[in-house]
């Protein structure tokens, strides 16, 4: 089986509202729990990040966008791809990227 990484970009955020917030956390838990061990690394949100570039370059800023991150274990990017459909980041107008990882 392989391993993917789902980067999150985009969406409107987490909610600065209490009770929408914890309602969008247990989305995210459901989600999770839904794909059961399938789930390599719950992954983490990103805060603020700089790009490096061609010589010494750095911009504030990531290039991409990323909003977090998960890594989830599939028998083929297909089905990672069926995975990610349900993440909770796709109801507040976000991106999900699936990226096979290769081992090295």
């Amino acid at each position: 089986m392989a391993k993917y990484v789902f980067m999150y970009s985009g969406g409107k955020g987490v909610s600065a509202d209490e009770v929408e917030r914890e309602a969008q956390y247990a989305k995210w838990g459901q989600w999770f729990g839904d794909l059961g061990s399938a789930v390599v690394d719950g992954g983490a949100a990103m805060g603020a990040a700089k790009t490096v570039g061609p010589g010494d370059s750095v911009s504030d800023g990531g290039s991409r966008g990323v909003t977090g991150y998960s890594i989830v274990s599939a028998d083929s990017l297909d089905f990672a791809v069926e995975l990610a459909k349900g993440c909770p980041v796709l109801e507040i107008g976000g991106a999900v990227d699936v990226y096979e990882v290769i081992a090295m």
